[in-house]
């Protein structure tokens, strides 16, 4: 007798490993895709979902040590990309401003809602400093928005940026020194512990993780994969230092967030990794590991916690509207200005979730307080894009629009290269800080092959190809546009220049071999003849260290550049790179005058923190320049071709002797020919 098979569903709670991750990555794919066309931000749907499968509802999944570890790895990966993407460059150039509002954010919020959660809700004085640090902060829900409408550069909007650095690492001290109580007595000594526990912490991620960071980029940027690895140790290093010192591991990982903030530049190879990695798998892991802890019956049994989330709503939205209103009152704010930063500073995500999150654990929190929380965040991911977008149209519509205005600050960019180019990946992470890391314009890749007369031209072409394929396809994850060229030409020069006209480049970035001359090498001759033979801007460039690990840019700048007709296009790109890196321009101006040209920088759109010095003979700047660079800065000459507009002799064999220098990194941006008109769209529109 033949036993039949019997296929039976798998029992629930899900024990099985495999299952369970299954369904894990079927609601990281689903959960997001399904909020977002109800005009929700996609880690709702993560939560909502984690909460429906979870212990407090349908029971599908156990909350098992495996999904409390890879949420609390998700945890410490999310509050590193916190410190990551905090505009470190716009708090350098207006910290003022910076710390008037995330002060005013923080504290207005802090101390009026400690007394009102201690008084009306009755929670003791430890939860309820907590709690109000949970609001006090605040995450940028709605940059995509003011991204979009063009407003990032506002004074208001870079001072929301800036001050989330207060905001947040005041929240993260206040978990410190909250957690330090709650486990012992409030004493002196507690806060000389937590003080010094603090300054470790910054210590060493000022003084280690960066010029490690340096030396392991210079040592093995070829190997993009190991890149990655580093960062990984860097945050779980600084986040078993926190632990180790009687922190929460996840200030440690923000603390190695803003360290590494300047040494991985936005758009960049390596940043879109981190967050590829850290938006696919680790914070949807933390998002499900909330979700799961929130029991949706808390809710329906009574109207406690729809109370407590209306009074922790209602006190955020009252204190953050004061905080803006007192703001823009010391500043001088427009009304569309002051409405931006408080719908900016109304959005809660990452540090709400993660501080409730220790907070809950650490017995400080109920479940209706944090089901309540779960409810504020989805309050402010409606009325933060909701009040940013009205406020952020009209700020964008105060600006007189200039004709032509959007056309080339998404430059697309030709990059030729050749057997003897040097670093190619390095040129190619150049390429991307040169577009801002944004647009949809493509960078590129050219290979110009001279014929054959061996009648093996197909086979190089094919080869050829096959390199530009596998260089193509390094840079993807950069999520830059990247588009490869082949072209079969006998005059290189003219093969690169026809392909610029073709592709319609709006810059051509070449590569330069170091040598004994700049004119009698054959590649240094295809440079010449590229720059006679076209008007397009180009960018000769030869990088001896990672651009990424770049602290200064020294800018040379020949006296009557300034009247040349792509001078302001050039002096964009500069200070786009500089943005990027943020790194520091130390600009010289050669037998002219520092104050005029500093002037002139400031007229140009992009901002980028800079020095101004003047030279009064070509003689003094190779000496300069030897004395005041080190091995990570870079050098970059405004040069125009032989014979226009600020062209002077020296310039000549410039490139030879900027080689020879200890950055061994240096670009000669060779300006745009005449377009005037073109210029001007590089101006900042007042």
């Amino acid at each position: 007798m033949i036993t039949p098979l019997v296929v039976t569903g798998p029992d629930v709670p899900l024990e099985q490993p495999v299952l369970v991750f299954a369904l894990a990555m079927v609601i990281f794919l689903v959960g997001p895709l399904l909020v977002k066309r109800l005009g929700q931000p996609g880690i709702v749907g993560i939560v909502v979902f984690g909460a429906l499968i979870g212990p407090g509802a349908l029971e599908v999944v156990e909350h098992s040590d495996a999904i409390e570890l890879l949420g609390e790895v998700g945890l410490i990966y999310l509050l590193f990309t916190v410190g990551l993407e905090l505009d470190i460059q716009g708090f350098r150039e207006a910290p003022e401003n910076a710390a008037l509002f995330g002060l005013a954010s923080f504290f207005i919020p802090f101390l009026l809602g400690t007394a009102a959660t201690h008084s009306v809700l009755g929670l003791d004085i430890w939860a309820a400093l907590l709690l109000s640090a949970v609001f006090a902060s605040h995450t940028l829900l709605a940059y995509p928005i003011v991204n979009r409408l063009g407003v990032t550069k506002n004074r208001a909007v870079t001072a929301v940026f800036g001050g989330i650095l207060f905001t947040d690492t005041l929240a993260l001290v206040v978990l410190a020194i909250v957690t330090g109580a709650v486990e012992g007595e409030l004493t002196g000594w507690l806060f000389a512990q937590v003080f010094g526990a603090l300054v470790v912490l910054f210590g060493v991620a000022w003084f280690v993780i960066p010029p490690a960071s340096r030396w392991f980029f210079q040592s093995f940027s070829e190997e993009s994969y190991f890149e990655f690895l580093f960062v990984m140790v860097a945050i779980f290093a600084a986040a078993s230092l926190a632990e180790l010192l009687g922190l929460d591991p996840i200030l440690g990982a923000f603390v190695a967030g803003l360290a590494l903030n300047q040494l991985i530049p936005a758009g960049g190879t390596l940043m879109n990794r981190v967050e590829f990695v850290g938006n696919a798998f680790f914070i949807p892991f933390f998002l499900l590991h909330v979700g799961m802890l929130v029991d949706p019956s808390v809710i329906f049994d009574g109207p406690e916690t729809l109370q407590v989330a209306a009074l922790i709503v209602g006190v955020m939205v009252v204190t953050k509207a004061g905080a803006a209103w007192l703001v823009a009152e010391i500043q001088d704010y427009t009304p569309n200005e002051r409405n931006v930063i408080f719908g900016l500073s109304i959005g809660q995500a990452a540090a709400a979730l993660a501080i409730t999150l220790v907070g809950f654990e650490a017995g400080l929190f109920g479940a209706e307080i944090l089901n309540a929380v779960v409810l504020m965040l989805l309050v402010t991911a409606l009325a933060s894009p909701w009040v940013t977008e009205r406020a952020a149209t009209e700020l964008a519509l105060e600006r007189d629009v200039g004709e032509g205005e959007t056309g080339a600050k998404d430059p697309t960019v030709l990059l030729p290269l050749s057997h003897n180019a040097e670093r190619q990946q390095r040129l190619l992470e150049l390429s991307f800080l040169i577009k801002g890391g944004q647009g949809t314009n493509p960078v590129h890749l050219m290979r110009v092959v001279q014929p054959d007369s061996s009648g093996s031209t197909e086979a190089n072409v094919a080869e050829v190809n096959d390199d530009l394929e596998a260089l193509a396809a390094e840079g993807s994850a950069a999520e830059i546009p990247i588009e490869t060229e082949t072209r079969v030409n006998h005059n290189v020069a003219s093969g690169i220049v026809q392909g610029s006209v073709e592709v319609e480049a709006d810059k051509i970035l070449m590569g330069w071999d170091a040598g004994s001359t700049f004119r009698h090498r054959i590649f240094g001759s295809i440079i010449d003849q590229v720059l006679e033979r076209t008007t397009r801007p180009v960018l000769v460039s030869r990088l001896g260290h990672p651009i990424n690990t770049t602290r200064r840019i020294f800018v040379v700048v020949p006296i009557g550049v300034d009247h040349h007709e792509g001078f302001y296009e050039a002096v964009h790109t500069v200070k786009r790179i500089a943005a990027s890196l943020g790194a520091e321009l130390n600009v010289i101006v050669v037998e002219g005058s520092a104050h005029q040209f500093e002037q002139l920088f400031g007229l140009v759109e992009e901002d980028a923190s800079a020095e101004f010095d003047d030279l009064d003979d070509w003689g003094r700047l190779l000496p300069t320049l030897e004395r005041e660079t080190d091995d990570d800065d870079l050098i970059v000459a405004i040069s125009p071709r032989r014979g226009d507009v600020g062209w002077h002799d020296e310039l000549e064999d410039l490139p030879r002797r900027l080689s020879e220098l200890p950055p061994e990194s240096f670009i000669t941006i060779h300006p745009r020919q005449g377009e005037p008109e073109y210029d001007r769209q590089y101006l900042r529109l007042e």
